[in-house]
């Protein structure tokens, strides 16, 4: 879809959205929990259905209602399928959970999804003995995870650590996760034991180690998701640029690494500076977008940005050269220059949620076409209500 958004400066108030890592993990805590559980604070995006598609594979029975899930938990045996559709987290938690029951399991996806990998589950599978079995567009597993001490590096995705931590209480056994190179990404991490926790879980974090003790269980109660910092940094943005937004609902206390984006705004906003994106890389493409309007920026800790959505980096970089901005791509950082110009051609969101926010974010002060403004369903299907709240005009191009 092709969307065409007028030159303007937002103003007004907003709630924030719920945060999808919360609701991610809430939900999933409340499947494996015997009993009934309420969520509130549960989007319709893409990933979120997908969460929920796969809770309900698990035999798991739920009703949605708004924002409201209600979850009967308690996974059942047989053999099943996840559809993850696009989303990272969705793939990453359920492949774990997956294993407690032993069945044979497949998980399907979108192509892109598929391709991004499974490397460090596949490490563990082998060591295990359990069965995997990689095709185009499918993964079939078939075996249970068993306590044990697992050894990792610090560079990878927090999202198959968090899957660990799901599954490991459970087990009939004490396991250990060893950490080996300083951890990235610790702030989500932080957030699923946090939600652990709060169904009675409890993991031990050392300083380079987490401690799970096994034959624990979850308990059912009733939690509210937070407001999400991620793609509340959009809506801020639009005070960078000379906006009146305030953004409602998040909490000061939290902790999502993403929060830094009031800090990393006002940089942006007084100097050139380097700012390092290692531990909060959705914030990327907002940044970036921003640092072509003021005075520029280097940015460092970007190597992970090529297993996004789209290689966020490089998507970036074609889409603020259209505003005349050159960006510099290297190994693991990314230099973007000032000096952002009305696009010279319709501007392109690589299938990626935040790209084309950003670009919208940046499209207010010139105005201009998007085409591929759906993606922002994945996490934020009501991105363009909202702007339209705070009064920047869009309309679909037929």
């Amino acid at each position: 879809m092709k969307l065409k958004i007028e030159k303007g400066v937002a103003e007004g108030t907003v709630q924030a959205p719920p945060s999808k890592s919360y609701a991610h993990r809430l939900l999933i805590c409340g499947a494996l929990a015997e009993g009934k559980s309420q969520i509130d604070g549960v989007s319709s995006s893409v990933d979120m259905e997908a969460t929920l598609e796969c809770i309900n594979a698990l035999g798991v029975d739920f009703q949605k209602n708004g924002d409201t899930v209600w979850i009967n938990g308690g996974i059942k045996e047989g053999k099943r399928i996840f559809n993850c559709h696009e989303s990272g987290s969705t793939l990453r938690f359920f492949i774990p959970i997956s294993l407690l029951t032993g069945d044979e399991c497949t998980f399907v996806g979108t192509e892109r999804l598929m391709s991004r990998g499974i490397e460090i589950y596949e490490d563990i599978f082998k060591k295990q003995n359990i069965f995997c079995a990689k095709e185009a567009g499918k993964i079939t597993l078939k075996g249970k995870l068993k306590p044990d001490v697992f050894t990792m590096r610090g560079d990878i995705r927090s999202q198959f650590i968090s899957g660990l931590l799901f599954v490991l209480p459970l087990l009939n056994g004490d396991s250990v996760i060893n950490i080996t190179t300083e951890l990235e990404s610790a702030a989500y991490i932080d957030i699923t034991i946090e939600c652990l926790k709060l169904f009675g879980v409890e993991i031990e974090k050392g300083n380079s180690s987490f401690y799970i003790k096994g034959n624990q269980k979850y308990k059912p109660c009733h939690q509210v998701t937070q407001g999400d910092y991620s793609n509340s940094a959009f809506l801020d943005a639009f005070n960078v640029l000379g906006g009146g937004v305030s953004v409602l609902g998040l909490c000061d206390e939290s902790l999502q690494g993403d929060k830094i984006y009031r800090e990393y705004f006002k940089r942006l906003d007084a100097c050139t500076p380097t700012l390092d994106i290692s531990n909060c890389p959705d914030l990327g493409p907002v940044l970036f977008a921003l640092a072509a309007t003021k005075n520029g920026a280097v940015f460092t800790g970007t190597k992970r940005l090529k297993i996004k959505e789209s290689d966020r980096g490089e998507a970036m970089k074609q889409e603020l050269q259209k505003f005349g901005v050159p960006v510099e791509i290297y190994e693991n950082s990314i230099v973007v220059h000032k000096g952002a110009k009305a696009p010279v051609c319709e501007l392109y969101g690589h299938n990626d949620h935040r790209i084309v926010m950003a670009l919208s974010v940046i499209l207010t002060l010139f105005g201009g076409v998007i085409d591929g403004s759906e993606a922002v369903s994945k996490s934020y299907p009501d991105f363009f209500e909202k702007l339209a709240q705070l009064g920047i005009a869009s309309e679909e191009i037929k």
